[in-house]
């Protein structure tokens, strides 16, 4: 039920980039950059994925930063759709912690940059 929900949740957050009428000139721009990070972030976290099943611990991997660093400038949304679809990174508490740390400090941001109109 929660793996339903979260990528729905993440589904309808791009949806709804494309769908609010902002300053028509710069929603695309942003929910294009939303998309494409989050195209990235579930590519990476499929190879990182695909890199701890061939080879397991004793490979280089993707660091967690970086993954972090992905859902931290706007590909949360794939993030989340990949951890939950790919079983990737769901149980390990901590770096779920500072993954929806990201999620609540990216749309703080996103929101604030609305609220002072600078979007």
């Amino acid at each position: 039920m929660i793996k339903k929900t979260l990528i729905t949740f993440s589904l309808l957050f791009l949806a709804l980039l494309w769908l609010v009428p902002w300053q028509l000139n710069i929603t695309y721009f942003i929910a294009g950059t939303y998309s494409v990070a989050s195209l990235i972030s579930f590519l990476v976290y499929g190879w990182d994925k695909r890199l701890a099943m061939q080879h397991g611990e004793h490979t280089i991997r993707v660091p967690e930063r970086t993954l972090h660093i992905l859902g931290l400038i706007g590909g949360w949304p794939g993030s989340l759709i990949a951890q939950q679809w790919l079983r990737h990174k769901s149980k390990k508490r901590s770096f779920i912690a500072v993954l929806w740390l990201t999620i609540i400090v990216n749309c703080g941001a996103l929101s604030s940059l609305y609220y002072l109109q600078l979007i």
